[in-house]
């Protein structure tokens, strides 16, 4: 049974998530949200466009004051089967840990990944510990015949993709 992404009422109980906004635009942004979820669960192409996922991801990550690391869990057809933020951290990195990446790929028996997550410095260029941990997972996720398709980093302007740029 697909569950349905979250994201939408997490990112209201998150004090921490804009703060700057005011109560009506958080709700705003909240809707904005649960739209592009229903889109991606209804449409059977919906990640046929690399651009609608930054735009998603972006709404997702984007101006956080610490980093998360996401992944969207895809079926075989590339759909979405769910959002989930895996791991938070500090103003400058997060832990991200393959074990977990992989359990999670098993229980939702994903095909493939996006892997995300945003520098809250607003810096979308991608460290060597970005890169790195790209490829543990992806060896980890090989290992489990799970496609890591893209991992893209979030900040201000356009998202940097690492599969864009060749680390894939």
């Amino acid at each position: 049974m697909k569950t349905p992404p979250v994201l939408a009422s997490a990112w209201l109980n998150d004090p921490l998530r804009r703060p700057e906004l005011d109560t009506d635009d958080q709700q705003l942004v909240a809707r904005a949200i649960r739209c592009l979820e229903a889109r991606y669960q209804v449409s059977a192409d919906c990640l046929s466009s690399p651009e609608l996922t930054r735009q998603y991801l972006k709404l997702c990550l984007y101006g956080l004051t610490y980093e998360v690391f996401a992944v969207l869990y895809l079926d075989s057809r590339y759909r979405v089967i769910q959002y989930r933020e895996l791991f938070r951290g500090t103003i400058n990195g997060a832990n991200v840990y393959p074990r977990e990446v992989v359990r999670e790929c098993l229980h939702w028996n994903a095909s493939a990944v996006i892997l995300a997550h945003n520098h809250p410095s607003g810096i979308t260029e991608p460290s060597q510990a970005d890169v790195q941990i790209t490829q543990r997972l992806q060896a980890a996720l090989g290992l489990i015949d799970v496609q890591v398709l893209d991992h893209l980093i979030v900040g201000d302007g356009e998202g940097v993709s690492l599969a864009e740029r060749g680390v894939l």
